[in-house]
């Protein structure tokens, strides 16, 4: 989940009052909402926040996995822009694991940044993602406030050989997981959500109390294997663990827009949620989620990967029950928020978001394509109902027979490829409207082919005649970045000591 941000990124200027954009960001899949026909009916927050808000049905994030996603919502711009992606192997996913050397450069504008113009005061709660060495600390990329951890939580669980995950309250680190914010790995028992959740009442209750414009990015994993849910929350979901995770997630979320209207300032913030991926199905089904119709998940640019929940509220402008087709984008979210403030995009660099408020408060459509990136490789392009693919890839044959399977159960033949396959003479075309799943390529001799890869291929000529990459920085590792020594750890006892720098490219196999 971003706008005025409440949870993520949401702002909006309204009859002079400054509006506090929020955005929730998850790891969930499209299926996994009853307001998207998830059949358990599990989610009555989130579905009674769609009915009263927009719900989109297109919305698409900027890479099917997390860190670059999220750097792409925070600087509007696609990771090939921004530098969240690697040269070191051709179309290769990466993120910002421990070892990672980059992270966010200081050249790129974020949100919390140019928020900051308009007097906002601005919040991360949950994971980052955008690097953990000092330099890349949100607190010197415009927010003001973070509770949360640098990466996600999954292991080392004892800190024996890797430092465990720290959790951070502002500029220093506040423990670890699985010392001091316990995950119980046999159960999933963790009360994480109920902390963030509790952050983000009060981050609230203070801004309102002193009149401040806020933006809230809250970006919790706790539907990121491994699962995790409170106690009171474990064994209640139809769908075990997971659908626990979901069902806590849901709860929240009703609580902080109860506690928005209950301040009286639901109509001054502006909130969306959605996700930075799709579910990702290697740990389906006890920890991975729905990508409902769509074709496999995440770590691949097919519509399951791709493809995000998202739902935009704003009560008393936003017309309740409203369903939009508009082609959305995780990146949209830089641009709306800034709108919402008052604000104008940076003129000095390519911004690939739009704001949506033409779509949300007025029912237009925007015609525009989404860019499906793996790493440094234009993977496919949608414009329309159309989706042309000029490579196809799920995961190698090595990796495949290892048991890693980013499509269980939904093998089309030539096109969830475990070869990298190039199409770029001869694009495979699917009608999204009739063929959701990807399931049926359009015949290569039909007039309505031609005419729809036309079409797209003059897109992808103006959008690769403009593109300028970033400089990669996802493509060296050294177990000395790790997070041994955190700021703060002297204050706890929790420094450890770092082992010698030795630099090396990182391995992305798929």
């Amino acid at each position: 989940g971003t706008a005025k941000v409440l949870c993520g990124p949401k702002n909006v200027v309204v009859e002079r009052t400054l509006t506090s954009p929020g955005v929730f960001l998850l790891q969930m899949g499209w299926g996994d909402l009853g307001a998207f026909g998830e059949p358990s009916k599990e989610t009555p927050n989130l579905d009674q926040m769609a009915a009263e808000g927009m719900l989109f049905l297109d919305f698409y994030t900027a890479s099917p996995l997390c860190s670059p996603s999220r750097a792409a919502l925070l600087t509007g711009r696609l990771p090939l822009r921004n530098g969240f992606y690697t040269t070191n192997g051709h179309a290769r996913n990466a993120y910002t694991p421990q070892e990672i050397v980059g992270g966010i450069p200081d050249s790129e504008l974020l949100l919390p940044e140019l928020l900051k113009k308009a007097g906002y005061t601005n919040k991360i709660i949950g994971k980052w993602h955008l690097g953990h060495r000092p330099q890349f600390h949100p607190l010197r990329h415009g927010f003001d406030e973070w509770f949360g951890s640098p990466n996600c939580h999954f292991g080392p669980y004892d800190s024996s050989e890797r430092p465990n995950i720290p959790v951070y309250r502002d500029w220093d680190m506040a423990g670890r997981y699985y010392e001091d914010f316990k995950i119980d790995l046999k159960t999933g028992e963790a009360n994480l959500t109920q902390l963030y959740l509790q952050e983000a009442l009060d981050f609230i209750s203070k801004q309102q109390a002193s009149q401040q414009p806020f933006f809230l990015y809250w970006a919790i994993d706790a539907t990121h294997a491994p699962v995790y849910a409170s106690k009171q929350f474990l064994g209640t979901s139809q769908r075990g663990l997971y659908g626990d995770a979901v069902r806590e997630i849901d709860d929240s979320v009703g609580k902080i827009l109860k506690h928005l209207r209950q301040l009286g300032i639901s109509e001054n913030t502006f909130v969306f949620f959605t996700s930075d991926n799709g579910a990702a199905l290697i740990s389906a089904p006890k920890q991975g989620g729905s990508n409902g119709p769509f074709l496999c998940g995440k770590q691949t640019t097919f519509e399951g990967g791709m493809r995000e929940p998202a739902i935009a509220w704003w009560p008393g402008h936003i017309p309740a029950g409203g369903v939009s087709h508009q082609l959305g984008s995780v990146m949209d979210l830089f641009s709306t928020s800034l709108s919402l403030a008052g604000l104008q995009p940076p003129s000095d660099r390519q911004i690939d978001g739009i704001d949506l408020l033409p779509v949300i408060l007025q029912g237009k459509l925007i015609d525009r394509p989404i860019f499906y990136y793996r790493g440094n490789e234009l993977m496919a392009v949608r414009a329309g109902l159309y989706k042309a693919h000029y490579w196809t890839w799920s995961n190698s044959w090595e990796e495949h027979s290892k048991g890693i399977d980013f499509c269980p159960g939904q093998s089309v033949a030539g096109v969830t490829t475990h070869t990298q396959e190039e199409h770029t003479y001869l694009p495979l075309l699917f009608h999204l409207g009739r063929d959701p799943g990807e399931k049926y390529p359009l015949s290569f001799a039909s007039e309505e082919y031609q005419q729809a890869v036309e079409h797209i291929s003059g897109l992808v000529q103006q959008h690769k005649a403009t593109l300028v990459p970033g400089q990669p920085q996802l493509n060296v590792c050294d177990q000395a970045v790790m997070n041994w020594a955190p700021p703060g750890c002297e204050k706890l006892g929790k420094c450890l000591k770092a082992p010698e720098s030795d630099p090396k490219k990182c391995s992305w196999s798929h």
